[in-house]
């Protein structure tokens, strides 16, 4: 990747001007043409949004997005569609036991109203606080109730089961984190009290320890930074036993989504857990400790991002992925989304920018240089992703950011008629992610209050 040190934030302010614009339509065309019975949007084919049956982890993002919209333009129109479909139809994801997505779902969305309530941004009304703030209870606990326990602590199992321990999972904490923070707890048999808290800090713990690699012989594919999107335990003694992967080339190579919520989450965590006072962990481990291997994982992810992406920031979908070795020197090359062997992954990129310039935030008062060097990645990322080449300008199409890959090894993906690979098309997460990316620049052009999830 090659990182432009003279980006500035507002040199993207038209750009960001003319996403907010086009936005606004994208919303209202899958508010007006999608049918909810068929269940949660997915992906496009052929420019329309369709469903995909696996788990409704992107219904979150859809409601979600419309209430980014409203908080960066203001236009109320958005507000009571993001609510209304809120109240109606997020309930039974609240108790949904069987997935590990709840802070994708409902963080996206109650969470997003409570904190625009406490922004003054909406009314402060008791009555819908009071339901956002149970919503936000309950969805925590649940997710909480996914655990495996390990020999140096324990996670959030993934849908596979539970051995399964998947890296997505550690941007899904933030349902634990906001239930923690309203004073919540799950209670188990014999009314034991759970600690969120500790749960949530154990699945970072588990995540930084296990999903991502350190260049330190762990075998013989071990390079510093790189992810396993899966990782396999016995859960009779306890042991790690090999990684794994569900949506990448191999348990041996890096889905690049997958690098991406690392950073993302990651390097939100650092933001949480760096205004807490150290007594909160005192029962748990040293905050010292805490914050330095938090601080490694996100370090080490966002570097092999940068080291492993095409120059314009966007990355291919799987640093291993088979075909890459006849692209040449892809590398030191734009990323080419209409090559003929793989597909890049603008979800990916997404994603991943928005925990490069949290990552580099958090740096300015420890690193300077490492804060600027991640934070001018982050901009250079979305300069790109703000471009024609990867902006959906047409009106027939209803997705947001083009060149998004779903599960390139399952074969979900559309390839347009004359191409080889999956191209053009967008995803409900990729979407919501680059207006998240894009409302946390917005509201630093704006001068408003900084952008965390947990300012609940």
């Amino acid at each position: 990747m090659k990182i432009d040190l003279q980006l500035n934030v507002t040199d993207l302010e038209p750009s960001i001007d003319r996403f907010w614009t086009l936005s606004l339509e994208k919303i209202l065309a899958i508010e007006n043409n999608f049918d909810p019975k068929r269940g949660a949007p997915v992906f496009t084919i052929d420019g329309k949004y369709t469903t995909r049956g696996w788990t409704e982890w992107t219904q979150g993002f859809q409601y979600g997005s419309s209430l980014l919209q409203f908080d960066a333009t203001g236009d109320k129109r958005f507000l009571e569609i993001g609510r209304r479909n809120t109240m109606e139809r997020m309930t039974p994801h609240l108790t949904h036991s069987g997935v590990h997505d709840h802070g994708f779902n409902n963080i996206s969305t109650y969470g997003n109203l409570r904190r625009l309530m406490n922004e003054g941004k909406i009314d402060d009304n008791p009555a819908e606080r009071s339901t956002y703030e149970l919503a936000l209870k309950v969805t925590g606990a649940v997710q909480a109730m996914r655990w495996t326990t390990i020999k140096d602590g324990g996670f959030i199992y993934s849908f596979n089961g539970p051995q399964s321990l998947f890296v997505d999972t550690v941007r899904s904490c933030r349902a634990l984190v906001a239930s923690h923070e309203l004073g919540h707890f799950l209670q188990g048999e014999n009314d034991k009290v759970i600690s969120l808290l500790e749960r949530a800090v154990h699945h970072l713990l588990a995540t930084a320890t296990y999903s991502v690699f350190y260049g330190e012989g762990r075998d013989v594919y071990d390079i510093r930074g790189r992810t396993a999107h899966e990782c396999i335990f016995n859960v009779n003694d306890g042991n790690y036993r090999c990684p794994n992967s569900q949506q990448g080339y191999s348990g041996f190579t890096t889905w690049t989504r997958g690098l991406a919520w690392a950073i993302c989450g990651f390097a939100e965590s650092l933001e949480y857990f760096n205004g807490m006072d150290a007594d909160s962990f005192k029962s748990i481990m040293d905050k010292n400790s805490l914050m330095d291997k938090l601080l490694n994982a996100a370090r080490a992810t966002a570097d092999f991002y940068i080291h492993e992406t095409a120059t314009d920031g966007i990355p291919y979908w799987d640093t291993g992925a088979p075909g890459l070795f006849k692209m040449g020197d892809y590398l030191n090359n734009p990323s080419d989304p209409y090559n003929e062997f793989e597909p890049v992954d603008s979800s990916a990129a997404a994603i991943a920018a928005q925990g490069l310039l949290r990552l580099g935030k958090y740096l300015e008062a420890r690193n300077s240089e490492e804060a600027r060097k991640y934070r001018q990645a982050g901009l250079t990322v979305t300069r790109t992703l703000l471009s024609d080449s990867f902006l959906s300008l047409s009106p027939q199409h209803e997705g947001l950011i083009l060149h998004s890959v779903y599960h390139r090894p399952n074969g979900w993906d559309s390839i347009p008629k004359g191409r080889k690979i999956p191209c053009g098309e967008s995803s409900m997460w990729g979407d919501y992610h680059a207006r998240e990316l894009v409302l946390y620049l917005t509201k630093q052009i704006s001068n408003e209050i900084y952008y965390k999830f947990f300012e609940l």
